[in-house]
């Protein structure tokens, strides 16, 4: 949904303006390259009625040495002023990506509505660059107004009629330009669109590739990705030959104009009115003439294009943030109440619970879409439709939603891995941007070529490995703690991560393939609540973070869990009894509201519900 945001042609506009200094250079030095483009027949032509018709050896070489550094003027000016206009169509296509970029990452989210991940990737790339262009194309339409007008001016010194002929003839040729850039414009648009849409439908089917295989689903993603291709190529082609039309167009009516003019030159000359070095004159300014107009038919199809993709970049830039910005803030420091109270939100209906401060609290949700409901209001990825959501008496919906996240950390089922070694997934900067609680300052891990130093106490040595360089015997926990110390080395045994860095090859130094393919399903969860539990938020809410793990380590990471956030506030959203037995108290969410309430051993006894839900 768009709000009051910038249009396409506002876009456009910024574009060129952040850029006026390289394209006003870049204009007056292109501009230099076409006025010696279009003296060079001239000079020809002088050269021819006063040297070479007259014999004169002087004026030949006087001529002819003006000639030369005509050449080397308008050489130098073409490869410094197209210098400033590539910079500044690089510039400006890289200022939008800033933008686009900084838009998507907004806390308060909203740009990726109505978006594939793979259609903004496509908006900031291809789309960015075609706008960009534009800032090139600039300089290029104002050196080629420049080149028609000298060219003009110096027909009107051989012949007025002639010079009548291209200052009147002109300004029709570019209107008729303009006209065939139309169809152009709008099915660059449908292809960029449909090209974005197939780059989002191929990034979400390799994203779920492994789900696919899984479910005998590899023949309907096919047939939907053939599909979604061949719009994107009919469009594709469609636009192609737009392109060609308008080319081709283009050159006739240039091709009919410049023979216009070489006629009637040839005409003058054959009546005496001009002489043999103005006809050579004349010809060559008519040839000369192809050149700006050339330029006209590139620029006016850089226009169309840009035109269609700065209104897909202002699309973006104009959504409506999912949340507002809230001017209040958290008290300092963070005790950690959570309250709900009387949400309505999705398939939440008046859904009210308290997790008191310190509390570690568990949620049983039968409704998955429920879980997702009451995270997206903890993270204020989303603000509720009536009720609030509070964090030590403040209504979160407020508070700036990067403040929330500073204080309420929601750890989704769904967590990403990146490219990049096992630690480097787990030791990420606090919400504050500086070390995690408990980590004294200047103490964070720092990685050091292949290894990892740790700087707080009892870390150990760098040379220390996990895996095949362990020591024989040693234990994969205190091998953890002794290379990274502190809370990093906590979260990784809690979260059961030290066993994954013990069966890799290079420990905590391995690098994982993207989205941390090169691991098992459990293996990935355990690394992604390792990062989660580092870095020690004062309120940590967790979507079933073990549900690819075996019995044995799920009791263990429950009692890590526990063991680490002792005193912070914890909410474990989950079915499994492992870690709801370590919870204080337990919710049951039934229906979008509250059922039960009480400890674990009480609702297995109590609730046959519970039972059911939990123990089945």
């Amino acid at each position: 949904m768009r709000t009051g945001g910038p249009s396409g042609r506002d876009v456009l506009i910024s574009s060129i303006i952040s850029q006026w200094r390289r394209i006003a250079v870049g204009s007056v030095m292109v501009a230099g390259h076409q006025v010696g483009e279009a003296l060079v027949p001239v000079l020809i032509g002088i050269i021819i009625d006063r040297a070479v018709s007259t014999g004169s050896t002087g004026d030949l070489l006087r001529w002819l040495t003006v000639l030369a550094v005509t050449f080397a003027g308008l050489s130098f000016c073409y490869r410094f002023g197209a210098r400033f206009g590539e910079r500044a169509a690089e510039r400006s296509a890289h200022n939008l990506r800033i933008q686009l970029t900084r838009r998507v990452l907004d806390p308060r989210a909203g740009a990726e509505t109505g978006h594939l991940s793979g259609a903004l990737v496509s908006i900031a790339t291809g789309d960015a660059q075609r706008v960009g262009i534009v800032n090139a194309a600039l300089p290029a339409s104002i050196a080629a107004v420049t080149g028609l007008l000298v060219g003009a001016v110096a027909l009107l010194t051989v012949s007025v009629p002639l010079g009548l002929l291209v200052l009147f003839g002109a300004p029709f040729l570019l209107w008729g330009t303009h006209l065939l850039g139309r169809p152009l414009e709008r099915r660059s648009d449908t292809e960029q669109e449909r090209a974005a849409h197939a780059s989002g439908v191929a990034a979400d089917l390799v994203a779920g590739l492994r789900v696919l295989k899984g479910i005998g689903a590899e023949p309907a993603a096919i047939a939907r990705y053939r599909r979604t291709s061949q719009d994107s190529l009919t469009a594709t082609l469609r636009a192609a030959s737009a392109k060609a039309w308008h080319d081709g167009g283009v050159l006739a009516l240039t091709g009919i104009f410049i023979a216009l003019v070489a006629l009637v030159a040839g005409r003058l000359a054959a009546e005496g009115d001009i002489s043999v070095g103005d006809l050579i004159a004349a010809v060559g300014l008519a040839q000369f003439l192809l050149g700006p107009l050339s330029i006209f038919a590139w620029v006016n199809a850089e226009f169309a294009q840009g035109r269609a993709s700065a209104g897909r970049i202002a699309s973006v830039l104009a959504t409506s943030p999912a949340v507002g910005a809230g001017t209040r803030s958290l008290p300092e420091p963070v005790r950690g109440q959570v309250r709900f109270h009387d949400v309505t939100y999705g398939p939440l209906r008046g859904l009210t619970f308290t997790a008191a401060p310190g509390e570690l609290l568990g949620i049983v949700v039968a409704d998955p879409a429920a879980a997702t409901a009451v995270l997206r209001c903890l993270g204020r990825e989303a603000d509720p439709d009536s009720g609030s959501v509070e964090l030590d008496g403040v209504p979160l919906s407020g508070v700036y939603p990067a403040a929330v996240r500073a204080a309420v950390l929601v750890a989704a089922h769904d967590a990403e891995l990146f490219e990049g070694t096992l630690i480097e997934n787990v030791v990420v900067p606090t919400p504050h941007g500086g070390p995690a609680e408990d980590e004294p300052a200047g103490r964070q891990p720092v990685a050091v070529g292949g290894g990892l130093t740790g700087h707080g106490p009892g870390n150990g040595s760098a040379a220390i490995g996990i895996g095949a360089g362990s020591p024989v015997g040693a234990d994969a926990g205190d091998v953890v703690e002794a290379r990274t110390g502190g809370v990093v080395g906590r979260a990784l045994v809690a979260a059961g991560a030290d066993e994954v860095a013990s069966s890799l090859p290079n420990g905590i130094d391995e690098i994982l393939a993207e989205r941390g393919r090169s691991l098992s399903g459990g293996q990935r969860q355990r690394i992604a609540l390792a990062r989660a539990l580092a870095v020690g938020s004062p309120v940590l809410a967790v979507h079933d973070p073990t549900t690819a793990v075996d019995a044995v380590t799920e009791a263990r990471i429950a009692a890590g869990i526990r063991d680490i956030r002792r005193g912070r506030t914890t909410i474990l959203i989950t079915t499994s009894p492992a870690l709801l037995a370590v919870t204080d108290r337990v919710v049951v969410i039934d229906g979008g509201t509250v059922t039960a309430d009480g400890t674990h051993g009480e609702l297995v006894h109590g609730h046959a519900d519970y039972r059911a839900t939990v123990l089945t």
